[in-house]
């Protein structure tokens, strides 16, 4: 059994897809707490989208930068306004890494403002 905890940067298939929602494989960061991780197979994540200037600008999009840790290959956006849940035994493709806790603690604002918390 795969154990997906908070954090971790993991591909997913996102596809099929309606309307402005973000699509195809992409990486993910999972934002649900490891209890419910551990316990269900729908976990919430946000997808991650290639960076530009204009998505930088955005207030509850999040820069996170590759490295080793995370497996990305890309400067990326987390783009915390399209955060939603999956069922991880159809959708996880592979799983590449994780963020650090500084990356964390700017997607939990981003959510705080987009969720009214």
């Amino acid at each position: 059994m795969t154990v997906l905890l908070r954090g971790m940067v993991i591909d997913v298939n996102l596809d099929p897809t309606q309307g402005a929602e973000k699509g195809k494989i992409r990486p993910c960061v999972i934002v649900t707490n490891n209890i419910y991780n551990e316990r269900v197979p729908v976990i919430q994540v946000v997808p991650l989208t290639s960076w530009t200037e204009k998505k930088s600008r955005i207030t509850t999009n999040v820069e996170i930068l590759p490295s080793s840790k995370n497996g990305l290959s890309k400067q990326s956006i987390a783009d915390c306004l399209q955060t939603r849940p999956i069922d991880y035994r159809c959708r996880l493709v592979k799983i590449r890494g994780e963020l650090t806790s500084q990356e964390m603690c700017k997607i939990d604002k981003a959510l705080q403002i987009i969720f009214s918390l």
